[in-house]
Formats: structure tokens, C-alpha cells, sequence
């Protein structure tokens, strides 16, 4: 099968071979330490569903990841300070300056103190928060109004949380529960940054044709204060929907990872791993939508980003 993809990108070991210390390799990214209270971020092109990491990897889906995080950093640089420091290999340990397949699928961020939660915001009824309202009427718990189909749009953005698993799948939680964990303070400041985020990105897609229909923020704590961390309001941590043609009830066409769920529940698997392989128009098909995501939003191209520096 033809991925398109080469393995530095699939399996982005270089750090490691230049000296520096992997700290954890998770589905998508590697990190590594780089000193002085600093962390490499490697944007693999490896693709997860259900909590799996997939056999095939997506072309170009590292950079991809890379590029809309900076871009969406910049563009929420009012809402909250975040852990971002260079997305140019000059900046990085001189032991990385050379290496290859390091350009525009790396971030040099500072450490920060995780919180334990994710802290998601939907803005449409869609996936787990779809199933949940279909039988309870609630989200994460939440009593929300009847009458509501799949893909309809929520009457306000609500901030659900949910825990970060180290094995196995996360648990939507609740708000009362996730203050629980990290301290209502922490919790409620979690929920101002998420949703004011949110609120931003929802305006700022909308200008060039796509809907928010939910996405996912990482926060740390950096120097006493909550932080935007990791990825940001990409094709992996985010539902994307083209606005044309939207309608509630209706299938939106989707500018995320949807391609790759759509193909692994019309086989019948089960979730556990391993996965049932991608055929490649699924492969192909699933980078050029994210390539367009990050075109559309960004509005510059992707050949572009780093190209520079590769």
C-alpha cells in the first residue's frame, strides 16, 4: 500500500539519535527534552481512531497539525498565553538544526504543569455528545433542549470536559466533577479560555466557509498561569464542517479525520486494537481534506509552511 508517507515521518525518531531524551511518544507526537525548561513537539504523520493508532499514516498530516496549531496560536495570542516558543529548527538545539523531517512538524514550547482534563467545547450536536443527548437529553450530564437532531447547532457553545486516560478511552465528565480534579478556580478559568477560544475560532472559520462543530484545548499552567498547550484547533482535535449546505439532520461534509471513522465503522470492528487497514482512496482522500482545512483557515498553502527550511 502507498501512504505517501516516509517512515521519518511516520515513526519521527531523529531527536533521539541527535541526543535528546524522549519523554513520551503518544499517538500523533513525540517529545523530547531540550533543556532550559523547554520540550521538542515532532508531529508524526501517524492517524488514531477510537483511542488506536492505525497502521497507515496520512501524508503531510504532521505539517498540517504544525502549521494550523501556529497559525491558531497567533490568532488566540488575546485570549491566553501559550506554550509556544519557535517553529523554526535555527531555534532548536544546534544537535537538530540539520536533521531532516524536522522542519514544519516541529514546536519548541515551554514545559508546563498539565491539567488532568481535557477541555472540550461544542458548539454542534455531534459524535459522543449526540449519542448521549439521543438517549438522556443531556450532555456530559447537562439537561439541554428537546427536539434537537444529529449536526444541529447548540443554542449557545458549551464547554464539556472530559478525563485524560493514560490507557483505554477518556470519560465525558461533568463541570462539577472536572472542578473536582483540578480545583473550581482552575476549573472555571479552564472554561473561560475554552469557550472564549472557541467563540474565536467559530468566527474566524466561519469567514471562510467552515463551522466549528467541536474541538478539543489542551491547557497547562506556565509560569502561575493557564496556558493553551499542545495542538490547537486542528483536523485531529477538531470537528470541521463545510457551512455550505449545512442543515441540522444532515450529513455536513466533513474537513477532519472523518473519512478514516467512517471507513473503520462500516467494517464492523470491534475498536480493539489492531485496526482493519485504510485503503488508499481513504488515505488519499483524508490528507487532501486536511491540507484543505488548514488552506481554507490559514488562508495560505500548505507547500508553503517551512518550505524554506525543509
Amino acid at each position: 500500500m502507498n501512504t505517501g508517507s516516509s517512515e521519518s515521518a511516520q515513526n519521527v525518531n531523529y531527536p533521539e539519535q541527535a541526543g535528546l531524551r524522549p519523554i513520551v511518544s503518544g499517538k500523533v507526537r513525540d517529545i523530547y527534552d531540550a533543556g532550559e525548561g523547554r520540550l521538542l513537539m515532532v508531529a508524526s504523520d501517524r492517524i488514531s481512531a477510537f483511542d488506536v493508532v492505525l497502521s497507515e499514516s496520512i501524508p503531510d498530516k504532521g505539517r498540517v497539525l504544525t502549521a494550523l496549531t501556529t497559525y491558531w496560536l497567533g490568532e488566540l495570542a488575546n485570549v491566553a498565553p501559550n506554550h509556544l516558543i519557535s517553529t523554526d529548527p535555527r531555534d532548536f538545539p544546534s544537535a537538530l538544526a540539520s536533521l531532516p523531517d524536522i522542519a514544519g512538524r516541529s514546536m519548541l514550547v515551554a514545559r508546563a504543569e498539565m491539567l488532568p482534563i481535557e477541555c472540550i467545547v461544542r458548539g454542534y450536536l455531534a459524535g459522543s455528545a449526540f449519542k448521549e443527548y439521543a438517549e438522556t437529553g443531556t450532555i456530559h450530564g447537562t439537561k439541554v433542549p428537546a427536539g434537537l437532531t444529529k449536526g444541529s447547532r447548540l443554542p449557545e457553545p458549551v464547554f464539556t470536559p472530559s478525563t485524560k486516560a493514560t490507557a483505554g478511552h477518556d470519560i465525558n465528565i461533568s463541570f462539577t466533577q472536572a472542578a473536582k480534579i483540578v480545583g473550581r478556580s482552575t476549573a472555571e478559568r479552564a472554561r473561560e479560555i475554552s469557550l472564549e477560544a472557541y467563540r474565536k475560532a467559530e468566527i474566524r472559520a466561519g469567514e471562510e466557509g467552515l463551522l466549528v462543530a467541536d474541538t478539543k484545548f489542551e491547557l497547562g499552567i506556565i509560569d502561575g498561569e493557564l496556558a493553551i498547550c499542545d495542538e490547537v484547533l486542528t483536523p485531529d482535535s477538531s470537528r470541521f464542517w463545510l457551512a455550505a449546505g449545512w442543515s441540522a439532520g444532515t450529513e455536513p461534509v466533513p474537513f477532519d479525520k472523518q473519512p478514516v471513522r467512517d471507513f473503520l465503522e462500516a467494517t464492523g470492528w470491534d475498536k480493539r486494537p489492531p485496526a482493519p487497514h485504510l485503503p488508499d482512496n481513504v488515505v488519499e482522500e483524508t490528507a487532501r481534506r486536511y491540507r484543505i482545512a488548514y488552506e481554507m483557515l490559514s488562508g495560505q498553502k500548505l507547500s508553503d509552511w517551512r518550505n524554506e527550511l525543509r
